[in-house]
């Protein structure tokens, strides 16, 4: 669990901090620090939102029956496993694209208000901080009660990510970042099949899906619970000695499906020609 959420933590961090970074230094190289407090604001409303959000799941559950902890875990996990496809395939698509798109609206923004500048900051980051908020909750609930490895991970992951950024904007570190997030993107995807996998368990625990008694495998004779590949196996990917046929299924279409899409080539992208006509750029 602390491998797995320190790269979820980095990766989302990361993202966050990118888009702080680029809307920064816009403000100052145009010479309107005047905005950089409301851009802040923004900020610091999104992540006080995402912080109260993550407490609500993570308290609001404790007390509940054990059924419907289980359905809220399933479910929480579910949705955190839709947020980080959406996530890899559009930060695949946008990582080329992000700052000019985030320079164009603040720039619109800066023509409407301080409001609109604040509202630019919220929304870039509220995205990654409710999707934080979510995949902590899905981890925490699969880590099970008492144990900090999730949290520990999530703060060594967002501190890293603070610590990049910092770095970046002060021009100490280029990183490539199409590189990046095509490969911490394969390991996500990976990460993210086992979270949908307990969430199936959790949803069979519930009653919600059918099949929670047939095993797919059963190798604890084999692979010792307390053993650090079984601790690794399912820290990172959330892989245990007893799954359901449900869960293997589950945990190898989404592999097998989403990681051969993430894999495929981007198109070209189309250039315009002097005539005004679109024509396709040839790959490098």
């Amino acid at each position: 669990m602390l491998l797995s959420n320190a790269l979820i933590g980095l990766r989302e961090g990361l993202e966050a901090a990118l888009v702080v970074v680029i809307l920064v230094a816009f403000l100052v190289k145009t010479g309107r620090q005047w905005a950089l407090k409301y851009v802040w604001l923004g900020v610091g409303t999104a992540v006080g939102l995402s912080v109260a959000l993550g407490a609500a799941l993570t308290f609001g559950a404790q007390g509940l029956a054990h059924e419907t902890q289980e359905l809220i875990g399933g479910i929480a996990s579910i949705i955190a496993v839709a947020f980080v496809t959406g996530m890899v395939f559009w930060m695949r698509a946008a990582s080329r694209t992000i700052s000019g798109d985030l320079k164009g609206r603040l720039a619109r923004a800066l023509d409407l208000g301080p409001l609109a500048v604040a509202v630019v900051g919220f929304v870039a980051v509220g995205r990654e901080g409710l999707e934080t908020a979510i995949f902590f909750f899905a981890t925490t609930e699969a880590a099970g009660q008492g144990n900090l490895q999730p949290l520990l991970g999530w703060v060594l992951g967002l501190g890293g990510a603070v610590l990049l950024g910092i770095l970046i904007y002060r021009g100490a570190v280029r990183i490539n970042l199409t590189k990046f997030f095509r490969y911490t993107g394969v390991l996500l995807i990976v990460v993210a099949a086992g979270i949908l996998a307990y969430g199936v368990h959790d949803l069979q625990e519930a009653g919600v899906l059918p099949g929670e008694g047939l095993s797919a495998f059963d190798i604890r004779a084999v692979v010792l619970p307390g053993a650090w590949y079984a601790v690794l196996l399912k820290g990172m990917f959330n892989i245990t000695p007893v799954m359901s046929v449900l869960q293997v299924v589950a945990w190898v279409l989404y592999v097998g499906v989403v990681l051969t899409i993430f894999l495929r080539p981007l198109p070209a992208p189309v250039a315009v020609a002097p005539s005004g006509e679109p024509q396709r750029s040839r790959a490098a």
